[in-house]
């Protein structure tokens, strides 16, 4: 386990009781270094504080002492060779001055160390330290190295009087070493004031970490009771979003304001959802990820025949006819993930057998986990009977129209040979029966013509799919329908066009009727331009252009042109563009018209190509 993880697992679970860990960081551990610090300092400053007096008193003594040993020995008519002698009369000269500093400095120690003699002369106080005048230091004191190196020292330990703090200042006469001056106290007495430092200071800090913890403590209390206020809130919240936490103060009060809000929101949108479920007329159905039923809405209820109490919980399955041969949506998206949208089926429910459109998709937690999957069923029962009905008066529409179109048709031809009739009819002039029998045959021919392609328009027979050269087509149709006008033909066909499986002579007829109506709406110096292109992304279909810059199509008659016997030319039939549009449709393709008028007119065709690579193989 790395550390970091170690630390996390190892901090305490609990809001309190990380706070207490927190303050023992912020707070137990700052003091208790504060209070270290200020020992080490204290006891380093009180250190400090009596070097300097000591060595205050040395120099003090060494002003004293005046030009030396020697000197001093000399004005007393003493001889420097006789040791004892020289000892006891300059202890005798000395010792007044270190007993009145000794006494003036409670607990302190001074003296004069003679080199020459290597004697300690005085040591005040006199009347505690009498007895060592006239002795030597061992040799390891540290005496000898101040009178060896010249240089003052401060030392702590066991000397003369035991444990000191002695400070030792060397005397130097003509830059030479004569001995040298100390000044001590004994290590107790600043170990008693270092303690009674170190008291004040842990005092100090004990009770700042009391202090410290008790607020924690109080502050945890508090937090940990508002805490649980929220989550015992929270908790009741999942059975009732409509009850509130109740206020707080402070922080913990917006916290509590704010899940309050977000349960309000929740709650409206949970009652919209709920609403727009219980009113749409669709019927929803979800499940969980092992197909039970956890919801469905009243409009499932009613589109089934069943109460969402009686199937909740149970198996989807329970609610058509277990006969293995319905594939459910539903459970091939909960199995695969695959989501269904508008699959019309037959649903075999328990009771009835319904005819729906289905779409199904999976049901996703917040974090995008699969949970279950959900379906919409739409009852097309009654459309199909409306869809029906439509068609029905559709057809009947149609009907209407194409009679009346075939009445106006036949009558105006009808009119023509009755007339001639009646005229001839007291006519016995040859010429005259000559002169107006071609115009009767004329318009016979003119009713059997539309009678045939009222015949071909009615009965089509089905297409002779070949593979067929569409460029070469629309060539031979444009050479042939351009010798009837002086219209400008350009082609621009798509060298790379691959074959099509068509009906070659029934385009013909589409493409002889789209050019014929191109050329009759234009002008004689008109132009009419003719493209064949395949559709970049897959090409699955050829597009075919018609565009003339003709006069065009009125707004208002171009949902018509497509209609049977629906024309704007005096001698149309208008069944050319409806014979186009039901060739297209059988080819499993589109015709659609652009135009404005006084602008042209556009004719776009769209042909698949319906088994092209089996023929370019």
């Amino acid at each position: 386990m790395r550390p970091l993880d170690w630390i996390s697992h190892s901090l305490p679970s609990t809001l309190r009781g990380k706070l207490l860990l927190f303050s023992l960081a912020v707070v137990v551990l700052p003091i208790s270094l504060t209070g270290y610090l200020l020992e080490r300092e204290g006891r380093q400053a009180l250190v400090h504080e009596k070097s300097e007096k000591l060595f205050g008193l040395t120099r003090l003594l060494d002003v004293h002492l005046g030009p030396g040993f020697d000197p001093l020995l000399a004005d007393m008519g003493v001889a420097a060779g006789d040791r004892g002698a020289a000892v006891r009369a300059l202890s005798g000269r000395l010792t007044p001055f270190t007993d009145m500093i000794a006494g003036a400095n409670p607990g302190v120690g001074v003296g004069y160390y003679s080199k020459a003699l290597n004697a300690i002369i005085t040591y005040g106080p006199s009347r505690d330290y009498s007895a060592t005048v006239g002795t030597s230091i061992p040799p390891e004191h540290p005496g000898w190295h101040v009178l060896e190196s010249g240089k003052q020292a401060l030392e702590s330990g066991r000397q003369v009087r035991g444990f000191i703090l002695n400070a030792m200042l060397p005397i130097v006469r003509d830059g030479t070493v004569i001995g040298y001056i100390w000044a001590n106290e004994l290590s107790d007495d600043v170990e008693r004031q270092a303690a009674a430092m170190d008291r004040a200071v842990l005092t100090v800090s004990l009770g700042g970490i009391l202090l410290g913890l008790t607020l924690t403590q109080v502050l945890a209390h508090g937090v940990g009771r508002d805490i649980r206020h929220i989550i015992d809130g929270l908790l009741r919240m999942r059975s009732d979003l409509g009850e509130p936490i109740q206020p707080l103060p402070g922080e913990f009060g917006a916290i509590a304001l704010e899940v309050n809000a977000m349960a309000r929101a929740l709650l409206d949108a949970r009652s919209l959802t709920e609403n727009i479920l219980h009113s749409i007329a669709d019927g929803v159905i979800a499940v969980d990820r092992a197909g039970q039923v956890t919801a469905l809405n009243p409009a499932a209820e009613a589109m089934l025949g069943i109460a969402a109490a009686d199937v909740i919980g149970r198996p989807y399955e329970s609610l058509f006819k277990p006969d293995g041969r319905f594939a459910s949506p539903l459970l091939d998206t909960l199995k695969t993930g695959r989501q269904h949208v508008g699959v019309t089926l037959d649903f075999p429910g328990t009771r009835q057998t319904l005819h729906l459109t289905v779409s199904s998709s999976v049901l996703r937690d917040s974090h995008g986990e699969a949970i279950g999957a959900v379906v919409v069923l739409k009852d097309l029962t009654e459309q199909q009977r409306l869809r029906t009905q439509i068609m029905r008066a559709d057809r009947l529409a149609a009907l209407g129209e194409l009679v009346a179109g075939l009445a106006h048709e036949v009558r105006n031809p009808l009119t023509s040979i009755r007339g001639f009739m009646q005229f001839l009819e007291s006519s016995d002039d040859v010429a005259e029966w000559q002169r107006y029998a071609p115009l009767i045959v004329r318009q016979v021919d003119s009713l059997n013509r539309l009678v045939t392609e009222l015949l071909e328009f009615g009965r089509p027979r089905p297409p002779a799919f070949k593979p067929v050269q569409l460029n070469d087509l629309i060539r031979e149709v444009s050479l042939l329908a351009g010798r009837k006008s002086n219209a400008r033909i350009a082609l621009h066909l798509a060298p790379d066009l691959p074959l099509v499986e068509a009906d070659g002579e029934a385009l013909k007829q589409v493409m002889l009727n789209l050019i014929i109506n191109a050329i009759q709406a234009t002008s004689e110096t008109g132009g009419i331009t003719i493209t064949t292109a395949s559709t970049a992304q897959d090409c699955r279909e050829v597009i075919v252009t018609v565009a003339d810059d003709g006069e065009g199509i009125a707004p208002e008659n171009l949902d018509k042109v497509f209609d049977p016997f629906f024309s704007t030319k005096p001698q149309g039939t208008g069944l050319g563009l409806a014979m186009a549009h039901r060739i297209v449709d059988a080819h499993h393709g589109t015709i659609t018209i652009v135009s404005r008028p006084q602008s042209g007119t556009t004719v776009t065709l769209r042909i698949p190509f319906v088994h092209s690579q089996t023929v370019d193989a």
